[in-house]
């Protein structure tokens, strides 16, 4: 279909089209001439969907502060559940997670070599444990997403370190966001931050685009080499969350659950998240 300069913009912006995306609409087909891998327009959002998309990421935001006033020792991880489910509908809000193909609970709590999807349950807090937090807010329609780790009392300066650093590798990946630019430029900062350290970086899981739905294009690999993958361009959102691997980096899945993923070694894991949009000149954290 053609639009014509002054028909309305295809993102519906409402705009016409020669105020709108007629230039980035230009410029993406000399990048795919070129050879480049062009994200599809349904990806792309406008201006009213990230409004509504901050929106989200603003009760998802406070979720994970409340939880970090609230976790401590003695808690179990179920606890942590009821502050996330209890906070997201009481503002009016769904909890992303809870049935998103079966899993069972409103967050998920990863603890120490507990790689991802970690199902809230019994399992007390202990003094020197790490825990991964990942909360996922519905709100009118549109998605957010982010986690944090959390240190419980004393724990160990091995520990502290793994938390550190994956910290530093989300944001090592964070600055490589640029437009016009490449999503393995984001990998490669990753993978190279994590390995200069002595760690290892989680292949079978990464980030994803976010916003209209829970899970979009594009899949965002946190290891690979420099401008390899899909253009990152305005308007793209995603997040960036890094499992970083105190050991090497294989896993296994939980069989009785079917969700929760362990180091196959059995030492730490750690993982941050924060969701990213693609500006004109460089990105916006929106989530975190």
């Amino acid at each position: 279909m053609i639009i014509g300069r002054n028909d309305k913009c295809w993102c519906g912006s409402e705009e016409k089209y020669k105020k709108c995306h007629m230039k980035f609409d230009d410029k993406l087909k000399e990048f795919k001439n070129k050879g480049y891998v062009v994200p599809h327009k349904s990806i792309i959002k406008n201006v009213e969907q990230i409004g509504k998309i901050k929106e989200s990421a603003k009760i998802n935001n406070a979720i994970l502060d409340l939880v970090g006033e609230k976790i401590k020792a003695g808690m179990t991880t179920d606890e942590i559940n009821t502050i996330v489910h209890d906070y997201t509908v009481s503002n009016g809000a769904i909890p992303a997670p809870l049935n998103f193909h079966g899993f069972p609970k409103s967050c998920c709590t990863s603890v120490n070599n507990q790689i991802c999807h970690g199902i809230p349950d019994d399992y007390v807090l202990q003094d020197g444990d790490i825990i991964n937090v990942d909360v996922s807010t519905i709100y009118n329609g549109y998605f957010s997403d982010a986690s944090r780790m959390y240190m419980i009392g004393e724990v160990s300066k091995e520990a502290r370190r793994l938390v550190e650093v994956t910290r530093e590798c989300m944001i090592k990946g964070i600055e490589a966001v640029k437009p016009w630019t490449r999503l393995g430029n984001i990998s490669h900062a990753v993978q190279t931050h994590a390995e200069s350290n002595g760690y290892s970086v989680v292949r079978e899981f990464g980030g994803h685009g976010i916003g209209c739905e829970f899970h979009e294009d594009p899949f965002v690999f946190h290891y690979g080499g420099k401008e390899e993958g899909m253009l990152m361009v305005p308007g793209m959102v995603f997040t960036i969350e890094p499992m970083i691997n105190e050991g090497h980096y294989e896993l296994f899945i939980d069989e009785d659950n079917g969700w929760t993923s362990y180091t196959d070694d059995g030492k730490l894991s750690a993982q941050w998240e924060n969701m990213i949009l693609v500006t004109e000149d460089g990105y916006e954290i929106l989530a975190y």
